[in-house]
């Protein structure tokens, strides 16, 4: 068991990664949010819905990218340069091979959706599998280390330049190619970045027999992760074939507010996470309390962020995207419930993998996939709405079927998982509905959203405080630790 004051450093390693990681995704996030609004003003929305059909595409293939060797490479406790160098050239092969694949499948693409520019869009836009296989293995070795100061720097770079790059093509009239070539450039430039400020380099070493102990792990979260992406997908596809290009937008447009929030805080907690459990796995014990902790901390931070949005979605819509996206608030609300318990999704799922049950894993992945696609097969007959709906209840479902196994794993059961977050869930409902009341004031958009944002959280953090919630006492004490004590910044 770990003492005391092992519990602390262990604490201020994990808040300092995940304050970097943070700052990185919130930065990059944050840029690419604003300019996304600046290209909605600019662009048409049937542009958005040609570049999320190409995008589903390019999702799915870029799990392969990964092939679950980079979190092999983070699991493995004895993990040495041949079996990173090894992962590397594997990688760039298998990435190689991938965008032969869409070179020669584009033209089929742009048939099947009737959009004869799909052709040219799918081949520059799946240069980014590539990409992205050269940058694969540097982003294990960082998370590994906890070295996520490197991500900050690497991203920040790559979505600024892209940034410019996309608000000037639109401006000039370049349309769907503005968003194409904004991507390939964050790509490359984040790519580069970090292949200079991380000393890592692949060295003249392969071992086919690493590879396959690798990849024994490896597989079966590839081909979770490929359930998960085809399944997250498979409505856009579904969309853009059955209905229209705009309707596609509008479904990604309201999906895209709350996954900016929420993919912020659970990737950052998913990054620093998984490794701090894999150094922990022979002690589930503390990957229980690790678990726990995780998951009241990250819904105490998301629940007011998605009930706050929630509420006030039409002043947001209305003040930031113009009333021309309107039709988008209905998804958004949906969406905001849905990503509220992503959080424990993500701690389960990351406890499973550090105790090296990526075969449990794998077996959690398929049922959730198969009840998810009968749920959103019978749906997509009644419009882009119930399918909506569908992953939402979906969600729901999968939150009970991922917390099952850490009944045993760690004796930790999904009713003791609601019992910790019940508290921040009804603080925030409770502030929802007195931000809500603020909208029926004769005041603009701007004047309504700047009270409720300020009435919301001083209201979220006031009772917080006031009943003493477990998690606001515990954000507390880190942050004036952090604070105080140069030590823990280092």
């Amino acid at each position: 068991m770990l003492t005391k004051n092992d519990n602390g450093r262990r604490e201020g390693r994990i808040f300092t990664g995940f304050l970097w990681r943070f700052a990185e995704r919130c930065g990059a996030q944050g840029v690419s949010f604003v300019v996304s609004i600046i290209l909605a003003r600019l662009l048409a929305p049937e542009v958005y819905g040609t570049v999320a059909l190409v995008t589903v595409f390019t999702s799915i293939l870029q799990v392969f990218v990964d092939s679950g060797m980079g979190s092999s490479l983070i699991q493995k406790k004895d993990a040495d340069d041949i079996d990173f160098s090894t992962v590397f050239y594997f990688n760039v092969a298998v990435c190689c091979v991938l965008y032969m694949g869409m070179y020669f499948a584009a033209p089929f693409i742009a048939g099947f959706y009737g959009d004869s520019q799909l052709t040219a869009v799918v081949r520059v836009l799946s240069l980014t599998l590539i990409i992205s296989g050269v940058k694969n293995v540097q982003q294990a070795y960082v998370s590994r280390n906890m070295l996520f100061k490197r991500f900050f720097f690497a991203t920040l770079g790559g979505t600024a330049g892209a940034a410019a790059i996309g608000i000037v093509m639109a401006y000039m009239g370049f349309g769907v190619w503005a968003l194409v070539v904004q991507q390939l450039f964050n790509a490359t430039v984040d790519t580069l970045i970090l292949w200079i400020t991380v000393r890592w380099r692949p060295r003249k070493l392969f071992s086919l027999q690493r590879l396959k102990g690798l990849f024994s792990y490896g597989w079966k979260l590839l081909l979770s992760s490929l359930l998960d992406t085809g399944y997250s997908n498979i409505s856009q596809l579904i969309i853009g074939k059955r209905y229209s290009s705009a309707d596609l937008a509008y479904y990604n447009r309201g999906r895209q507010f709350p996954n900016f929030i929420v993919s912020n805080i659970n990737s950052s907690i998913d990054s620093v996470l998984f490794p701090v459990m894999s150094d922990a796995q022979d002690n589930p014990e503390d990957v229980k309390q690790m678990t726990r902790r995780a998951i009241k901390t990250s819904v105490y931070i998301m629940a007011p962020l998605m009930m706050g949005l929630a509420f006030t979605a039409d002043t947001v819509v209305r003040l930031v995207l113009t009333d021309k996206w309107m039709e988008c608030v209905p998804f958004l609300r949906i969406f905001c419930v849905t990503f509220l318990f992503w959080p424990i999704h993500t701690a389960n799922l990351n406890a499973i993998k550090a105790m090296g049950r990526s075969d449990m894993f794998l077996k959690l992945e398929v049922i959730k996939k198969i009840m998810g696609m009968l749920l959103l097969l019978s749906t997509m007959w009644f419009g882009v709405m119930a399918m909506a709906y569908s992953m939402l209840v979906s969600s729901v479902l999968s939150q009970i079927i991922n917390s099952w196994p850490n009944r045993k794993l760690l004796r930790y059961s999904y009713i003791s998982q609601l019992k910790d977050i019940m508290p921040s869930i009804l603080i925030a409902v409770f502030m929802g509905i007195c931000v809500l009341c603020v909208s029926l004031l004769p005041l603009s958009a701007f004047f309504t959203l700047f009270i409720q944002v300020v009435l919301g959280a001083g209201i979220y953090i006031g009772m917080s405080a006031a009943l003493k919630i477990d998690s606001f006492l515990y954000l507390w004490s880190l942050l004036r630790r952090f604070i105080v004590s140069p030590s823990s910044k280092c």
